[in-house]
């Protein structure tokens, strides 16, 4: 046990120095995902301990969760603290409220089970379904609406919007490329890292960054908002983790949730609730440039009309 609370100490170090509030934020659950990141050695494990299964740890006792998780009562009782809990009673009270309600939610499938060879297409289904209805919750959660606000302004007034990510995340921020374009916003979406240094560098004030990445270590992606930073523009992170390198440089962070599954892993299982997010604060930013953003639609939408296939014509 001295062995565990050792390690505790230093674990919680970079907790005690920099607390972050999650109060806010409605999911308990969401609320450990969040901060899974940000902890190390045995704070980490009670919370990757309380994730695995949330419906036996609202069961025990703090001693049977410490015994569990392989550390000591006072290791629970800071990791209470870190994710925003007075106490293991309240943390304990609020995980049985959650799955209480998932159950009642008709939530009955199991998220973590292993997808077999075997498995028929409609259990695939529901697993993909249950996963990502729950991203979407935890995402709903965590989700600042005032930096969701602030992003939008931004974007709204901006010269210019450059976007940022690389691999799944790239393919995420051109979705995001293409609305804005639609609605008039002058928007780029950049995936090479030389392009988009070279995008970034000619950035300025009243111009916008937006950095893309479910883990928030991309390297390229940190650099290129880095650099766009520098430069004097506004910079966004779309991220998982609201502790990450990405998110520390950035003006306005937008935080996601996911749920990963044997062949979604978490940067995969991140891409709907990444969607929704962006989707927002496109809406977001059309409802502030109204006038402006509806003439634009109207106009696209025009331009294109001529390459749809006329009704009948295909019979």
């Amino acid at each position: 046990m001295a062995e565990h609370d050792a390690e505790t100490s230093a674990a919680t170090a970079v907790v005690d120095a920099a607390p972050v509030d999650r109060r806010g934020v409605d999911g308990v659950l969401a609320r450990v995902r969040a901060g899974v990141g940000e902890l190390t050695g045995a704070l980490r494990r009670v919370a990757e301990h309380v994730l695995s299964d949330p419906e036996a740890a609202a069961r025990a006792t703090i001693v049977e969760l410490a015994e569990r998780s392989g550390t000591s009562p006072a290791t629970i009782t800071r990791f209470c603290r870190a994710m925003g809990f007075e106490g293991y009673a309240d943390l304990r009270l609020g995980i049985a409220a959650e799955t209480g309600r998932a159950r009642s939610a008709g939530w009955t499938v199991d998220i973590g089970r292993e997808i077999q060879p075997g498995d028929p297409l409609s259990r695939v289904l529901d697993q993909i379904m249950a996963a990502d209805t729950r991203a979407m919750h935890d995402t709903a959660a965590l989700l600042d609406l005032t930096e969701v606000e602030r992003a939008a302004v931004a974007i709204a007034g901006a010269n210019r919007v450059n976007i940022f990510g690389a691999s799944g995340s790239a393919l995420v921020g051109e979705e995001m490329q293409f609305s804005l374009h639609r609605i008039g916003v002058a928007a780029w979406a950049w995936s090479d890292v030389h392009e988009g240094l070279a995008s970034a560098a000619l950035l300025g004030a009243g111009d916008v960054a937006l950095g893309i990445s479910h883990t928030g270590q991309t390297r390229e992606t940190i650099e290129l908002l880095a650099e766009a930073g520098s430069r004097g523009a506004t910079t966004v992170a779309l991220t998982g983790f609201p502790r990450s390198p990405l998110a520390e440089l950035a003006d306005i962070v937008l935080v996601t949730a996911s749920q990963a599954t044997t062949f979604r892993p978490d940067a995969l299982s991140a891409r709907h609730p990444q969607l929704v997010v962006l989707d927002l604060l496109y809406i977001a930013v059309a409802q502030r440039t109204h006038d402006r953003a509806h003439a634009a639609f109207r106009r696209t939408a025009q331009a294109v009309d001529g390459h749809k296939a006329a009704k009948g014509s295909l019979s």
